[in-house]
C-alpha cells in the first residue's frame, strides 16, 4: 500500500511537471489549447446556415411560352434557386458561369409547352457548376419540386373533375412523406461538425506531443523530456504520469467542445452525459499515447505540422463518415482502423446524434480500449528506448 502511494504521487509530480513544461512552450500550447479552443467555434460557425439557398442560376428560354415563364417563375420563387437572368442563348449562359455570375443553367426546349399540350412528356434541360456538389443539390430540388407542383396542376386541369377531393385522388394517387432520420433539415452542420470535433481533439494531441517531441530532438536532448534532471521515475510512472497530464487538460477541452460548442449553435446534442463520459475515456487515452508512440519519430519542431496536419482530411474521409465505409478500399479501410478517430467518430455520431446507448457502440468502445493498450505498449518501448539513446549518449 505504501509502495502504490509512493508511486501515485510520483505520477502526480510527473503531471504536474508536464504540465507546466506545456505552458511554457507557445507552440505546444497554441496546438494543445488555443486551437481546441477556436477551431470548434470556426468550424460551426461557418456551418451554421447548414444548406445552400438561392442559388444563382440563368435560364435560357428557347420555348417563349406562358407554360415555360410559368416555369421560370416558380423556379425563382423556391427557396433553392434565384434566377438571376434569362438569357438568350447557352453561350450567354456559359458565359456568366465563368465570371462565376452563376453556378449553373437551365435550358427550355422550343417544344416544351407542345409536348405538354399533346399529352407527351416535356423535359428541361439542367447544367449545374460541379466545382461545388451544394450548387447541384440546390438546382435539382428546386427543378424538382416546381416539376411535381406543375404536373400536380396539369393533371387537374385535364381531369375534368367536380370536387376538390377527387382532384385530390388525381393528382396524388399514394401522397408520400419524405423523413430524413436523425437530421431533419438535411444540414451540413449536423452531419459534419460531431465528426469534425472529435478529430479535431486526436489532431491537437498528435501535433502538441509531437512537436514537444520534436523539441527535444533539435536540442539533441532527451533529458527534459524523460525527466532526468532529477532521479528518474520508471518508464511506466513516466508514461502514465505524462498521460495524466495531457488526460486532465483533455478533459476539460472536451467537455468544452463536444457540450458546450453544440449547445452554442443549436446543434443535435442527444447523447447521455454518463456514456459519453465513458466512451471518451479510451478515446483520449488511445489519442495520448498513439501521439506520444509517433513523436519519437519527430525530427524538428516543424516536423509535426508537416505531418499531421496533411493528414487530416484524409483521415477524415476513410472515418466512414464523409465517404461510405462500406464503398472503401479494403486497403484503406484498415489504415481507417490504425487510427483512434475512425471508431471516435462512428460512435459519437451513433451517441450523441442517433440517441446509440454505449451498449449500442460497444464495437467502437472495446476497439478504442484495444488500441489504448496496443499503443501504451508502444509508447513504452519508445520511451525505453530514448532512455537507453540517452544513456548511451552520456
Amino acid at each position: 500500500m505504501l509502495a502504490f502511494r509512493r508511486w501515485l504521487t510520483e505520477m502526480m509530480h510527473i503531471a504536474g511537471r508536464e504540465l507546466g513544461l506545456l505552458f511554457c512552450d507557445s507552440g505546444v500550447l497554441i496546438f494543445c489549447l488555443a486551437v481546441p479552443l477556436g477551431y470548434p467555434l470556426l468550424y460551426a460557425y461557418i456551418y451554421t446556415t447548414e444548406l445552400m439557398r438561392e442559388v444563382p442560376v440563368t435560364v435560357v428560354d428557347d420555348c417563349k411560352t406562358a407554360l415555360s415563364r410559368e416555369f421560370v417563375r416558380k423556379l425563382d420563387a423556391t427557396q433553392w434557386v434565384k434566377v438571376i437572368a434569362v438569357s438568350e442563348d447557352v453561350p450567354a449562359a456559359l458565359q456568366q458561369i465563368k465570371e462565376q455570375q452563376s453556378y449553373g443553367y437551365f435550358v427550355i426546349p422550343t417544344d416544351f409547352s407542345q409536348r405538354i399540350v399533346t399529352g407527351q412528356q416535356a423535359f428541361i434541360g439542367m447544367y449545374a457548376d460541379m466545382s461545388g456538389m451544394l450548387y447541384y443539390k440546390g438546382m435539382l430540388v428546386g427543378a424538382t419540386d416546381v416539376s411535381l407542383d406543375m404536373n400536380e396542376h396539369i393533371k387537374i386541369a385535364r381531369s375534368g373533375l367536380s370536387t376538390v377531393r377527387e382532384e385530390q385522388l388525381v393528382s396524388y394517387p399514394v401522397r408520400n412523406r419524405e423523413v430524413s432520420l436523425f437530421n431533419p433539415q438535411q444540414g451540413f452542420a449536423v452531419f459534419l461538425i460531431p465528426a469534425v470535433l472529435i478529430l479535431i481533439i486526436q489532431q491537437t494531441l498528435l501535433l502538441g506531443i509531437g512537436m514537444a517531441g520534436g523539441t527535444a530532438a533539435e536540442r539533441g536532448s532527451y533529458r527534459q523530456w524523460l525527466l532526468r534532471e532529477r532521479p528518474q521515475p520508471g518508464l511506466f510512472c513516466l508514461l502514465m504520469g505524462r498521460s495524466a497530464a495531457y488526460l486532465l487538460l483533455y478533459a476539460v477541452i472536451s467537455a468544452y467542445m463536444l457540450c458546450l460548442v453544440p449547445r452554442f449553435f443549436g446543434l443535435v446534442q442527444i447523447a447521455r452525459a454518463l456514456d459519453l463520459l465513458l466512451f471518451m475515456i479510451p478515446y483520449l487515452l488511445s489519442c495520448i499515447f498513439l501521439a506520444f508512440t509517433l513523436a519519437i519519430l519527430m525530427r524538428n519542431r516543424e516536423m509535426s505540422i508537416l505531418v499531421f496536419v496533411f493528414t487530416s482530411l484524409p483521415l477524415l474521409f476513410i472515418s466512414g463518415i464523409s465517404w461510405p465505409g462500406s464503398a472503401l478500399p479494403g486497403f484503406w479501410k484498415g489504415v481507417s482502423y490504425l487510427f483512434p478517430s475512425t471508431f471516435g467518430i462512428n460512435g459519437f455520431v451513433r451517441m450523441n446524434n442517433m440517441g446509440a446507448s454505449l451498449h449500442q457502440v460497444a464495437t467502437e468502445y472495446m476497439a478504442l480500449w484495444l488500441q489504448t493498450i496496443v499503443y501504451s505498449f508502444t509508447a513504452w518501448l519508445s520511451f525505453r528506448r530514448l532512455r537507453k539513446y540517452e544513456m548511451r549518449t552520456e
